[in-house]
């Protein structure tokens, strides 16, 4: 395609009459992108931006989106004597004589963790484990939630 001086006054005439670079080409029979390229090599006037805001509409704050939750947070119901587990136990009657202070590499012992890791009284468990579980049987009721549990729990 090469652009002859019509071709060219006729690009320079829909230019300024405002159309777009796609109804340009259309009209002339070449894509968009050649038509972008001659009215810059050209230096037709730039158009605005169809995805550029107007500078007179005020930005929009973001956080003002998110300062407000959507819905109030529920306080959580209290449980009912039929809902605390017959056997539970306190983390003292769990702990076992000698403290264990790193976790990892003894499989056998208990990893759950007492305390605050910041303070110095922190400590995992460290009793025996139970089968293929990280924690010993205490801990893994409180751990891990079984089927039987859940369908007890919804069905109160």
């Amino acid at each position: 395609m090469t652009w002859t001086a019509e071709r060219i006054e006729e690009l320079v005439s829909l230019w300024d009459a405002g159309h777009s670079a796609c109804i340009i080409g259309k009209k002339l029979g070449i894509s968009k992108n050649a038509v972008v390229g001659k009215a810059h090599r050209l230096k037709l006037p730039a158009r605005p931006s169809p995805i550029r805001k107007s500078t007179n509409t005020a930005p929009r704050r973001r956080a003002a989106i998110f300062a407000k939750p959507l819905m109030e947070a529920a306080a959580p119901l209290p449980l009912t004597e039929a809902e605390i587990p017959a056997q539970t136990m306190t983390h003292a009657e769990l702990r076992p004589t000698a403290r264990t202070k790193a976790a990892g590499g003894g499989q056998q012992s208990c990893a759950w963790p007492i305390g605050d890791p910041a303070k110095p009284d922190f400590h995992f468990c460290g009793a025996a484990t139970a089968p293929g579980k990280p924690y010993c049987t205490q801990h893994c009721e409180l751990a891990y939630v079984s089927k039987n549990r859940e369908r007890e729990s919804a069905a109160a």
